[in-house]
């Protein structure tokens, strides 16, 4: 007969319940990360509420002025005020982080996810394309689309969309074929349940830890992107503010008027640290080791 101290008490039960864990798995990092996010998304979306200058007016008369209470990050060569075409350029910048990560994620876990699960030819046509895709540089195929289809916010998204989505494909593709031969998904098919509720209910959401670390950490690079063919003058056009083009607007300023490119720069550093930390701290929940493998 079992000793009653032996028994595990309804608090111990509690302490180790799946909701309990994930709150003890949010680390500082990742509170700070997410409060990081927080604030830039709140900042762009209440953009006329922190400043009271028009984003796309041209002041001539205040031109080249350094960072003062009145233009805390100064001004242009425009006369623009640099803090105002920073805070509603991250209106831009995040758009095009959330739209890019969104579309290649859901393509590219749907494609590696059915890929992985019909094998055969389907699994073979998906590799074949995938490899065609790692054989360029990322940044060189955007461009070049780009390029094909005209500068504009439309074909960056159309062009990113195309090609991105095999990074998350190929992900998803090798953690299905793990997941597909453990005992559960067996079990699953065997009780007769079919392939969409096998997928949907027993085979996602145990790939979807990586997928969103990966997703965290990957945002900051749509967003890298978005600002790099911007820079080319391939993305988001003038007079829309977009840090990528802002910094190449102050180039020619960087030795004097320091602040026309450093403060869009420093927008996409604080992005990226906000990203770093979510995701170090997403992994600590999922359980994930950094290799990609669950501990």
């Amino acid at each position: 007969m079992t000793d009653d101290l032996d028994l595990p008490t309804p608090l111990a039960d509690a302490d180790f319940s799946p909701r309990r864990r994930a709150w003890r798995g949010l680390t500082p990092g990742l509170l700070a990360g997410s409060g990081l996010m927080a604030v830039l998304a709140a900042a762009a979306i209440c953009a006329p509420l922190l400043t009271s200058y028009d984003p796309s007016a041209i002041d001539v008369t205040n031109s080249l002025q350094p960072p003062s209470p009145t233009h805390w990050f100064g001004t242009d060569q425009f006369g623009q005020d640099v803090f105002t075409r920073v805070v509603y350029a991250a209106r831009v910048d995040l758009l095009i982080g959330v739209v890019l990560v969104g579309v290649a994620l859901t393509v590219g876990a749907t494609v590696g996810m059915l890929a992985a699960w019909r094998g055969g030819w389907v699994d073979a046509v998906v590799q074949r394309v995938v490899d065609i895709g790692f054989a360029f540089p990322f940044l060189v195929l955007v461009i070049a689309m780009v390029g094909l289809r005209g500068p504009g916010l439309g074909s960056l998204f159309i062009a990113v969309s195309l090609v991105a989505w095999i990074l998350y494909a190929r992900l998803v593709r090798t953690e299905v074929r793990l997941v597909r031969r453990m005992d559960y998904v067996t079990a699953a098919q065997v009780s007769g349940f079919g392939t969409g509720r096998v997928l949907a209910r027993h085979v996602l959401p145990n790939v979807a830890g990586q997928l969103v670390v990966y997703a965290s950490s990957d945002f900051v690079y749509a967003v890298l992107v978005g600002a790099s063919v911007s820079f080319l003058g391939l993305g988001v056009q003038p007079p829309t503010p977009e840090w990528g083009s802002m910094i190449q607007a102050g180039q020619n300023f960087i030795t004097q008027q320091w602040w026309i490119a450093f403060f869009p720069g420093l927008a996409i550093v604080y992005v990226g640290v906000a990203c770093a930390l979510i995701g170090d701290g997403l992994a600590s929940v999922f359980g994930i080791t950094p290799r990609g493998r669950r501990g």
